[in-house]
């Protein structure tokens, strides 16, 4: 066991341009075990934020878009993308133990993971959509959705619009080529097919389901692609579980019942999408260049 202070000693203490750092003191306490995938670390980095709590609209404090580095408070995209590139940024540095390259890596990660094309060019560059989001970080190579490979998976479209209908909730889109540019957006991802799969089959494809895969919880409301993200780990009941940032319970947590129950018991939705993180997703690629 390696503890992170070595490496990342320097992380969320230093500014850099477009950045904003809002991280708590105890950086130094989360560890890194060597693992066989960048997801099974991912899995042992977002355990060790079990009990941070659950904070919406952290990214939205700015005037202007910047990154947001929060290690203190997550909602479920930000706990996830945060996990994930401290997991990136650890396969790719571990074996460089300089906390220079340690912090850049992570902040690549965390930039290339949350904005499309991996540059922060305003608002609109952010990957709002989940289903965006993921369609994103499958070309940059980062993940792949394993969704059409899992028993009981469905290939449906879904018109989205909940941006641009729910305006309030939104106030940047009063600006018109922001608006414009999160419709094309949405008219995009209303145009493209996916795989997921349905709650009545979410049981039949646990089995297939691995550790530290990404889960992502498909919205039954009209207008909305997806609803909830977390992890897949499995218990020692040997079902898999949610490890997330949970809005009910108001922390990050382990659902205390497995992925189907969790779908099952929350009618707001209506299946999963899976996607899983890349080995040959981590590369020295500097973003933005």
């Amino acid at each position: 066991m390696m503890k992170l202070l070595a490496a990342l000693s320097l992380l969320l203490l230093s500014r850099v341009a477009q950045s904003q750092d809002t991280a708590s003191g105890d950086l130094h306490s989360l560890t890194f075990v060597s693992s066989q995938t960048p997801a099974e670390i991912a899995v042992n980095i977002g355990e060790q934020f079990l009990g941070r709590p659950y904070v919406p609209y952290t990214l939205d404090q700015n005037p202007t878009e910047q990154l947001v580095v929060n290690l203190r408070e997550f909602d479920c995209t930000t706990y996830l993308e945060t996990v994930l590139a401290l997991s990136l940024a650890w396969s790719e540095t571990a074996d460089k133990p300089n906390p220079v390259l340690a912090e850049q890596a992570f902040r690549n990660y965390l930039t290339r993971l949350r904005y499309r094309n991996g540059r922060i060019e305003g608002y609109a560059s952010r990957l709002h959509y989940f289903s965006d989001w993921l369609r994103e970080n499958q070309r940059k190579g980062l993940v792949a959705d394993v969704s059409n490979e899992l028993p009981g998976h469905v290939v449906v479209a879904k018109p989205i619009s909940y941006m641009t209908t729910l305006l309030h909730k939104y106030p940047q889109l009063r600006d018109p080529g922001i608006f414009k540019q999160i419709a094309l957006t949405e008219a995009s991802l209303s145009q493209q097919s996916f795989s997921f799969i349905p709650t009545k089959n979410i049981r039949q494809a646990e089995s297939q389901i691995q550790q530290g895969d990404i889960i992502m919880m498909i919205a039954a409301r009209p207008g909305l692609d997806m609803k909830h993200v977390g992890l897949a780990v499995r218990q020692p009941n040997g079902r898999m579980h949610l490890l997330h940032a949970s809005s009910d319970l108001g922390m990050v947590v382990v659902t205390s019942y497995p992925i189907s129950d969790y779908v099952l018991w929350h009618k707001h939705l209506s299946g999963i999408r899976v996607a899983r993180l890349c080995s040959s997703g981590v590369t020295t690629t500097t973003i933005g260049k």
